[in-house]
């Protein structure tokens, strides 16, 4: 699953001690363990063998430039929605070919950019979408590749605002129009249908959604080679993973137990849909972000304050929600573990930031172990959604972040002056 556990009293990632990276680089800190992506990646691509595919990272969900150097290493694509992350893909050595371009509203400069740069396909979302694109690749002179986002009005059974294949969405085109939209993009000159794609949802951590929109969405794929000559089939993302517990033993102790638990695994997700996909004779393509990335980080905070009123005992932190948004934002669980155990009775507390806002919390009435000033806690399953979704709001400074490779630490992002927060700021000139 991961590779932070405790050796002794001690938080470790991998092979080192998170108190001694919080001696070197301070607090508030992402700490991610290559080993865990490593792992997660080489356990979905192995279970999707059977059929030809690629695995296309999400990279929204963590677009550090050593986490998408790892996964490139390992012959991962990318999963992009903006012309900046396909630079990003560029800049840490990631293969244009190997990106599919996502996203509702592509500009026409992101569009020319990704021609220019030779992506695999655009996953258009809309009819107007594939007009612009026909218009663009038609100034380059150039052909441009495309697949058409199919929303098959699945139901992931998920966080409402990480659904994505409903007809209440924004995503794609409905099931019962898409078939006209192909055949009217077929005669656009510029235009090559290369693909089909679909994207129900994020955080599904059962199979049976993924089943149901794949078997939806199967007969059309089939439609759609016979008729057009498509050569893929996009089937997204959305694995989830598990936040509690986030912590055991070891990698293989989590799989065991999550397998018993009915948890969806690469090995369950693959025997599932595997049998489905190998006849229709396509390049499967399919784009996890959290289930790679999220369990190989962590967020650590340093113990500002323990504040105790009638009623509540607070731990203030100094980390916030601009650090890490995901429990102000979706009121998501991130499981909290001290760096150092000390052992003792559980208290019920509230870990909240410094940020002036009532939402700024990481967990309320949880037990917890007690701690004092000085103490800090790791928040596990960071690695999502975390530092990619960090902002400066009350001019806080962004986090650092550092990778673990084995018993080696190194800062892959150094944390941000806090003048360079509104470097780029400029006063108007009747204020001078």
């Amino acid at each position: 699953m991961h590779d932070f556990r405790y050796v002794g009293k001690k938080l470790y990632c991998e092979g080192v001690a998170i108190d001694s990276l919080v001696r070197k680089f301070g607090t508030p800190l992402y700490v991610y363990s290559q080993r865990t992506l490593t792992r997660h990646f080489q356990r979905l691509d192995g279970a999707l063998a059977p059929v030809k595919h690629l695995v296309c990272f999400a990279m929204k969900s963590n677009s550090n430039q050593s986490v998408l150097r790892t996964l490139a290493n390992l012959g991962s694509g990318f999963d992009i929605v903006s012309g900046g992350e396909l630079q990003r893909v560029i800049a840490a050595g990631g293969d244009p070919r190997k990106c599919v371009f996502a996203g509702v509203g592509k500009s026409e400069a992101e569009i020319e950019f990704a021609l220019r740069r030779g992506v695999y396909s655009f996953n258009a979302e809309s009819e107007p979408e594939l007009q612009r694109i026909n218009r663009v690749a038609a100034r380059l002179n150039k052909v441009a590749p495309v697949a058409v986002r199919v929303n098959p009005d699945v139901e992931a059974h998920t966080h409402a605002k990480i659904t994505t294949g409903t007809y209440e969405n924004k995503f794609g085109v409905t099931f019962e129009q898409v078939e006209g939209v192909y055949a009217r993009a077929s005669r656009l000159k510029h235009l090559r249908l290369r693909g089909v794609q679909m994207h129900i949802g994020s955080q599904i951590t059962q199979v049976t959604p993924f089943e149901q929109a794949v078997r939806k969405v199967l007969p059309l794929a089939e439609r759609l080679k016979a008729r057009y000559g498509i050569e893929f089939f996009s089937i997204g993302g959305g694995l989830g993973i598990v936040y509690q517990p986030a912590l055991a033993s070891g990698a293989a102790d989590w799989w065991q137990r999550a397998a018993a638990r009915g948890v969806l695994t690469p090995e369950r997700y693959a025997q599932r849909l595997v049998p489905l996909l190998q006849p229709l004779g396509l390049r499967i393509l399919i784009e996890p972000g959290r289930f790679i990335s999220g369990n190989a980080g962590i967020l650590v905070a340093r113990v500002e304050y323990v504040k105790r009123t009638g009623q509540k005992n607070f731990i203030i932190v100094d980390a916030a929600m601009n650090d890490l948004i995901r429990p102000a934002f979706y009121d998501a669980y991130h499981e909290i573990v001290p760096v150092t155990r000390r052992g003792g009775a559980l208290l019920s507390s509230d870990v909240v930031g410094p940020v002036c806002e009532s939402g700024d919390y990481f967990c309320k009435d949880r037990p917890l172990p007690k701690v004092a000033e000085g103490d800090c806690l790791a928040l596990l399953s960071a690695g999502a959604y975390g530092f990619v979704m960090a902002s400066n709001y009350n001019t806080r400074s962004l986090a650092a972040e550092v990778m673990v490779h084995g018993r080696q630490a190194a800062v892959v992002r150094e944390r941000q002056p806090v003048k360079d927060i509104w470097a780029g700021e400029r006063l108007a000139p009747w204020l001078k």
